[in-house]
């Protein structure tokens, strides 16, 4: 483990604190309850612009982005980040079917290209600490999906 400052701990615990601001919280939790488009046509039919779901995915992804910039800038110590959190790479994970074609739709293929490659390197060190973890994670989260489809049926 390398040495963590106080700074870096305190900017880490400033960031929490942002998660729980009640704005953001009630974002990430509908984000993890309701966002699993296929396609960037889901977005704009299921979440279209202006509306309080268009907001709130626009928060979790620029939250998320905004941190793994920050650590990925080495302003936050990687694994003691990595230790204490794994939400971004969920928001990721329902973010990949999207990413592809916002970045030609927008012509930017940089777009969350900090939680990207954040959540690439988080996936190494997982693999490294746990091998099959991320497979296993993935394997839950289908298993999860098809429980919640039947239950809407």
């Amino acid at each position: 483990m390398g040495d963590v400052s106080h700074e870096q701990v305190n900017l880490m615990l400033r960031l929490y604190d942002i998660r729980r601001e009640p704005r953001l919280r009630e974002a990430r939790e509908w984000f993890m309850n309701n966002f699993r488009p296929a396609t960037p046509e889901d977005v704009m039919r299921q979440y279209p612009p202006a509306s309080q779901e268009n907001a709130y995915f626009r928060m979790v992804m620029s939250y998320w982005e905004m941190v793994a910039g920050i650590v990925n800038r080495g302003l936050i110590d990687e694994e003691m980040f990595f230790e204490n959190s794994g939400e971004q790479w969920i928001v990721w994970e329902r973010l990949k079917p999207v990413i592809g074609p916002w970045r030609e739709l927008f012509k930017n293929p940089h777009m969350l290209s900090n939680l990207e490659q954040h959540c690439k390197r988080l996936e190494a060190w997982r693999e490294k600490r746990a091998p099959g973890t991320t497979q296993a994670m993935r394997d839950m989260f289908a298993q999860m999906e098809k429980a919640a489809a039947s239950g809407k049926k």
